[in-house]
């Protein structure tokens, strides 16, 4: 087994100056962070999805902004850099500011006095934060004779979390107040960056900075946060050989594996370049083992305030499309759902046609994590009602014990179609195909709904990790299990997936015609 004891991942690590002085292992980005901050424009919006390492990234410019050039050392920036200035810089982290106006005042004032002491401002009774915020960008300004850099990272944070409460217009007027400031002091600042996940177009950060450069979509930038297969295979070796190790697999066949469930990420039309989650991976590595973290890392928590009735439309994702304009400039409150999945990370950039973006689901992990999401509001249950018969589920699927796999998947479903009546608009198969696919996906599975092959349409094909499940669904008053037997025999439905590793199984399912469950399910031999 390979040996990397003596190798660091930094795990969580946020803090670019603990990775290098701990001697944690570090992806060099630092030529591409040279060329963001040292750019002509001076204001420069980056959004990227939750956990992406957007924190690492403004850690860096400001240990670059503030001269640290130790910090660099042996890395790319080195060869580009010359002067090493150090210049001022204001560094505001917005995700520790609430959700209500009063902790977004406390956090503010917070900063702007520890500023204000290390510029040596006048304090004055009574100055508003916008007064004050200008008086520090000045002092700075004078205090170093050079101008300043001012980096706002979460911006978006309080917006999200207060948005469709009470709450939400008293924040925006507060950003609207204190962020106006950072145009009317132009001639102070050197490089202003804002990060965030979303983008909410009516505060100043974007209204009233017109000439606000967003670089979320630019080539060069793509790769500015994450982790690309190259950089995975070069700094990453010694821990993707240890987990194919432990699994059994080639090195290939492990790269394989996680670029299935954590890559896929595509941030501009101009390159496509794949970008893994960083936060997905390194945990991923660390452990040698394929998990779902980004559900654990609290990704899907905002999902209920922004898309309504997500468990009726989440086959109407994968693929979306949606116009170049919207996508690139529209707020999300108002660009509707796709947008918000977009910009939060649970879809991606597939292709680029003639002005319109053509997204999907980046990987497995995400896609499981949005399922398991919506399974109870879908199946009528909580999550505590359904969580042991999912992992039932799961283990007789694994294993082929089809008896106990169809005794779960009963539980799961029975009354469901006819119960749940926002699945009322859709025919009675359709619920079925959406209510099981929901379940397949959350426990863990591949699915591909209506697979085409040559000789027909597939319902549905459900992958494990040892076992393809190749599935006809025919309600009973259409059939039943004879038509679907049939349909599985003349169309050799099972034929294409034999020619790999994994076990194959044909199974006519029988669905009652009037939304009482499944039925009977059959294994066909082919």
């Amino acid at each position: 087994m390979t040996n990397t004891n003596d190798r660091m991942l930094p795990v969580g690590i946020q803090s670019f100056e603990k990775i290098r002085n701990g001697g944690y292992l570090y992806v060099d980005k630092t030529d591409i962070v040279w060329k963001l901050a040292n750019r002509s424009q001076t204001y420069n919006y980056l959004s990227r999805p939750r956990r992406f390492g957007k924190s690492v990234l403004v850690d860096t410019l400001e240990a670059y902004f503030s001269g640290k050039k130790e910090l660099f050392d042996g890395l790319k920036i080195m060869d580009l850099e010359k002067e090493w200035v150090k210049r001022p810089v204001i560094r505001l982290d917005m995700s520790n500011a609430g959700a209500e106006p009063s902790s977004l005042r406390d956090y503010l004032d917070d900063v702007f006095y520890k500023c204000e002491k290390d510029y040596g401002v006048e304090i004055r009774k009574n100055s508003s934060l916008a007064v004050r915020f200008k008086n520090i960008i000045e002092a700075a300004y004078q205090m170093a004779g050079l101008q300043v850099a001012i980096l706002i990272d979460e911006y978006d944070y309080p917006l999200q979390h207060s948005w469709r409460t009470s709450q939400h217009d008293a924040c925006c007027e507060i950003y609207k107040e204190v962020f106006a400031v950072l145009k009317s002091q132009d001639k102070y600042e050197k490089f202003v960056l804002i990060t965030g996940i979303t983008k909410f177009t009516q505060i100043s950060l974007f209204s009233v900075l017109n000439n606000l450069s967003n670089v979320s979509f630019e080539p060069e930038f793509a790769s500015i946060c994450g982790i690309t297969k190259d950089e995975a295979e070069r700094d990453f070796r010694p821990e993707i050989e240890r987990m194919a190790d432990v699994e059994g697999w080639t090195f290939e066949e492990t790269v394989e594996q996680l670029k299935a469930y954590y890559d896929g990420y595509h941030f501009s039309r101009r390159n496509m370049l794949g970008v893994f989650n960083p936060f997905s991976l390194i945990n991923a590595l660390a452990d040698s083992d394929l998990k779902n973290y980004w559900a654990s890392s609290g990704a899907t928590s905002l999902l209920p305030k922004f898309v309504d009735d997500m468990e009726i439309k989440l086959g109407k994702f994968e693929p979306c499309t949606m116009l170049r304009q919207i996508i690139e400039t529209s707020d999300v409150t108002g660009g509707g759902a796709e947008l918000f999945l977009y910009q939060s990370g649970y879809l991606t950039i597939k292709d680029y046609q003639k002005g319109v973006y053509i997204l999907g689901f980046p990987n497995y992990e995400v896609r499981q994590a949005l399922y398991e999401t919506v399974l109870p509001a879908l199946t009528m249950r909580t999550n505590s009602d359904i969580q042991s018969v999912q992992s039932g589920l799961f283990l007789a699927l694994q294993l082929g014990h089809l008896q106990e796999a169809k005794k779960c998947l009963k539980a799961l479903i029975a009354d469901v179609p006819y119960s749940n009546k926002k699945l009322a608009t859709m025919d009675m198969e359709e619920r079925y195909r959406l209510i099981m696919s929901t379940i397949f996906n959350a426990i863990g599975c591949r699915v591909e709904v209506e697979k085409m092959i040559s000789t027909g349409r597939i319902d549905m094909v459900v992958e494990t990790s040892d076992i393809i499940y190749v599935l006809e669904l025919k309600l009973s008053n259409n059939g039943g299990l004879n038509a679907a037997e049939q349909q599985i025999r003349s169309h050799r439905y099972a034929e294409p997936f034999k020619a790999g590793k994994h076990k194959v199984i044909a199974l006519a399912v029988e669905l009652d015609g009037g939304g009482k469950g499944l039925v009977d399910w059959k294994q066909v031999e082919q």
